[in-house]
C-alpha cells in the first residue's frame, strides 16, 4: 500500500462524485470534483471515516462553522469518505454542512493517499495542498478518535501565505 504523500510532493490526482449542500436554498448540487480543478488556491482535503458518526460530525460541523475563516485565507475545504452521495446528502442536510462531500466508495483515493485500512475503511486525515497541488502539511491519525481543529488548519494555511 502506498504511503501518504509527504510535504513538498504532489498530491495524487483524483476525480470523485460529490455534492455541495446549500443551506439557504435547501438544495444539493451533485457533480464530479477533480483535484486538478482546485488548483490555483489552497485546499484543505479532509478524509473522514463515516457520515453521521460522533467524531466525524463534530469535525465537519466545526469546519463548517469556520468556513469564512478558511475562505479568508484563500482556501476551500473538501470532505472525502467511503459513503455514497445519498448518505452524504442526508448528512449534509441534517448538519447543514457547507462544503463539498465526495464519495470514495471503492476507497481508491484513500489507497492512493496511503490512508486506507483494510476491513476498517480509512484513517482520519487532513492534507493541506497549495495552489499548485503540492502537499504542504498533513496529519494522519492512528486511531481517529480526535481531529485537527480549525485553529491548527488556519495556522498552516496562514503559513502558506508567508
Amino acid at each position: 500500500m502506498p504511503k501518504p504523500p509527504e510535504p513538498g510532493t504532489r498530491a495524487p490526482e483524483f476525480t470523485l462524485p460529490g455534492l455541495l449542500f446549500d443551506a439557504e436554498g435547501g438544495t444539493a448540487e451533485r457533480r464530479e470534483y477533480r483535484l486538478a480543478d482546485a488548483k490555483g488556491s489552497p485546499l484543505v482535503l479532509v478524509f473522514y471515516p463515516g457520515d453521521d458518526t460522533t467524531v466525524c460530525t463534530k469535525q465537519l460541523c466545526s469546519y463548517t462553522s469556520d468556513l469564512d475563516r478558511f475562505r479568508d485565507l484563500g482556501a476551500a475545504v473538501w470532505g472525502v469518505s467511503p459513503q455514497d452521495l445519498d448518505s452524504h446528502e442526508r448528512f449534509a442536510r441534517k448538519h447543514r454542512l457547507g462544503f463539498p462531500l465526495l464519495a470514495d466508495t471503492d476507497r481508491a483515493v484513500a489507497r492512493a493517499y496511503g490512508i486506507a485500512v483494510p476491513g476498517l475503511g480509512l484513517r482520519r486525515s487532513v492534507f493541506i495542498l497549495d495552489g499548485d497541488g503540492a502537499v504542504r502539511w498533513k496529519h494522519v491519525a492512528l486511531a481517529g478518535l480526535t481531529f485537527q481543529h480549525s485553529d491548527t488548519l488556519a495556522e498552516q494555511l496562514a503559513a502558506l501565505q508567508s
